[in-house]
């Protein structure tokens, strides 16, 4: 059963199902099947964005009786980490906490008094990777009342904080009370009225409201179904109770692709990006709030979740393409290679169409003076201007993407992207104003191969360039 534009099903007028072609539903309908088929899924919700819309979907398996529809509510798990992300960076942007704050300064909570925000978002804090006392996805969170029940009698330290990438559901459980406390109510309130309302994500909730997937666990040796009990988590709720839907959560991978005004700046979204960790054992890389990683050399990013009873996963590739894949099983399949699989069937089924390339607008003489042909040592570069003064070096030696630079003032730029991401380039005078060369964090860029006017670092042999 699938959706696409000719065929609605269960979504409603405002949610836009772009028209994916033929080969591609067919692709993507067929991955999703074998997904469900080889996991023994009882049911599959799966959808991918294009565009910031949803832009297809499928369900597989039944939910009461019927196909899982775009609207129907699954348990997210650790997808619930991504939107405590959020809710602690719009903290962060309005300047009412820095990241590297100790958590005591916003949360009186002594035991984890020296551990910082930012090493919190990245799992880096050292804290235990869940909380002390009975497992806290099938118990009541009443009997963990306090923080103290949440970290147990050694204050839930593993190791050495900012030493390690340690997975810490108990660091988000902290995340989510602080922003709790900084806002003056529930964190899922904040999360509803700051996040979810304004992209429209309604059907995103802290307890389930139908149609909603009920949550089981297969029977490793027979095709058998056990129901797994919901229990509302309590101080733990932060790091994975949330339930939402493949159309939601598509909502959700378009504002972290493209960004939403009002919601969080595309600066920090940029940031939540960057690598914060090491995976170590469970993923290639961590940022703020997101897992990271990096198939085929492009970086896509989100998160996967698994509670009992459901498992799920959400990403996003920098191509703009995202995926959703959600079930109401306990384990056996990995969703986030399902996530992966869904948009490289899209990416190669139909590849992105660039851009148009447009003339710039406004380009100084001055620095349109300095493009052309450097060389770093031997190695060419191409420098190019662009619009607002903006400039691009392309190494002609190998075929890495352009290191972009942004006007910074004062006949700087700074790299944003790449090996010299927050690097200084400079152009470097002599005596009569004339640019002798270019200094990108003290290597040096001429206008020939190892130039000997300007002061190359070692020096330049005397005997010059010579025959073999």
């Amino acid at each position: 059963m699938t959706y696409s534009a000719e065929k609605p099903g269960r979504h409603g007028p405002d949610v836009p199902h772009a028209q994916l072609l033929p080969a591609s539903r067919r692709a993507l309908l067929r991955r999703a099947a074998v997904a469900q088929a080889d996991g023994r899924l009882p049911s599959l919700a799966v959808g991918v964005m294009r565009d910031g819309a949803p832009a297809w979907f499928a369900g597989r398996g039944t939910v009461d009786g019927a196909a899982p529809a775009g609207d129907t509510q699954y348990r997210i798990g650790s997808l619930t980490k991504m939107l405590v992300a959020v809710a602690v960076l719009q903290l962060r942007d309005e300047g009412a906490l820095r990241l590297t704050d100790p958590l005591g300064q916003h949360l009186p909570t002594a035991a984890a008094d020296g551990l910082r925000v930012g090493e919190l978002l990245a799992h880096t804090s050292g804290l235990a990777s869940d909380s002390a006392g009975p497992w806290w996805e099938r118990t009541p969170g009443d009997l963990r009342p306090g923080f103290a029940d949440v970290l147990g009698p050694d204050d839930g330290r593993r190791h050495p904080a900012g030493r390690r990438f340690h997975y810490s559901n108990v660091g988000f459980a902290l995340l989510g009370a602080m922003v709790a406390r900084k806002r003056g109510r529930p964190w899922h309130e904040v999360v509803r009225d700051e996040i979810l309302a304004p992209l429209q994500m309604s059907r995103t909730s802290v307890t389930p409201r139908p149609p909603c997937a009920a949550g089981w666990a297969v029977h490793p040796w027979a095709d058998l179904l056990l129901p797994e009990p919901a229990y509302d988590a309590g101080l733990m709720a932060p790091a994975g109770q949330l339930w939402s839907t493949a159309d939601d959560l598509c909502r959700f991978a378009a504002f972290l692709s493209t960004g939403a005004a009002g919601v969080l700046s595309g600066a920090s979204l940029a940031e939540m990006r960057e690598p914060a960790a090491p995976g170590g054992d469970q993923a290639i890389g961590y940022g703020l709030g997101l897992e990271l990683a990096w198939p085929q050399g492009r970086l896509q990013y989100g998160h996967a979740g698994s509670v009992p009873g459901f498992i799920s996963a959400l990403r996003v590739s920098e191509s703009g393409i995202g995926a959703v894949a959600l079930a109401n099983a306990t384990s056996g399949y990995a969703m986030d290679a399902l996530a992966a699989d869904l948009i490289e069937l899209t990416e190669h089924h139909e590849p992105a169409i660039p851009p148009e390339w447009r003339a710039a607008t406004a380009v100084d003489p001055a620095v349109l003076s300095l493009t052309g042909t450097w060389y770093w040592g031997p190695s060419p570069q191409i420098l190019r201007a662009h619009d607002n003064n903006e400039l691009s070096l392309t190494s002609l030696s190998d075929h890495n993407a352009p290191t972009w630079f942004q006007p910074a003032g004062d006949s700087t730029w700074l790299g944003r992207n790449g090996y010299h991401a927050g690097e200084t380039l400079r152009v470097v005078t002599r005596p009569d104003g004339t640019v002798s060369h270019l200094d990108l964090a003290s290597l040096i860029f001429t206008r020939g191969p190892y130039d000997a006017s300007p002061p190359i670092p070692g020096g330049i042999d005397p005997g010059g360039w010579r025959l073999g």
